[in-house]
């Protein structure tokens, strides 16, 4: 089981997003039979395997094990992730795209960035898996509580500067292996932790 896949087709997105099926997900991140699944969730047996030849039809759980019960066989079914976000890919020419947009300082270009982001890593950790290869990546979390708003902006400006400055020196457009990498720093209001 992946802990994260990426959903890039429209209609496995739909599917995962069936208020039912995304509750049968969460429970078969612990492998499970229909007959389980139907006891934990309150509903009948014959709508558990429905939904689960569905979820299956779209590579979002898969057999784990068969079980022999007297003279039934019993399949026991499996997320095939613990979690999954959905890919801008699944929305087709509707999805967000930072080139959309004028404005690069709003939060719109921000979650356009953020949705690229979804898009290419999702396909390019994809391709990586079938090759059985990594993916070289490097990600930076952290909060910063400024003082004022002077001191944002000037923390921003460091930033900004810092970036081209090591942008400059690392970079080398004529380097016949080289491979290009994006780089994408972003900030916003931490958003206030839920029940605080």
């Amino acid at each position: 089981m992946l802990d994260l896949e990426v959903i890039e087709a429209p209609a496995a997105a739909a599917v995962a997003l069936d208020p039912i099926k995304s509750r049968m997900l969460a429970e078969l991140v612990t492998p499970s039979s229909a007959a389980a699944l139907a006891q934990r969730i309150g509903i009948a047996r014959q709508k558990v395997n429905y939904h689960l030849h569905a979820l299956e039809e779209h590579d979002l759980v898969e057999w784990a094990e068969e079980r022999q019960w007297g003279g039934l066989k019993e399949r026991v079914m499996v997320a095939t992730a613990a979690s999954y976000v959905v890919s801008p890919v699944a929305l087709g020419p509707i999805a967000a795209d930072p080139e959309r947009s004028s404005d690069r300082l709003s939060a719109t270009y921000l979650i356009a960035l953020a949705a690229r982001i979804v898009r290419e890593v999702g396909s390019l950790w994809r391709g990586a898996r079938k090759s059985n290869k990594r993916l070289a990546t490097l990600s930076i979390d952290t909060v910063i509580r400024f003082k004022s708003p002077a001191e944002r902006a000037a923390f921003t400006n460091d930033l900004a500067h810092a970036i081209t400055t090591l942008a400059a020196r690392y970079h080398d457009e004529s380097a016949p292996q080289g491979r290009p990498h994006r780089l994408v720093v972003a900030s916003y209001p931490a958003p206030k932790e839920s029940g605080g």
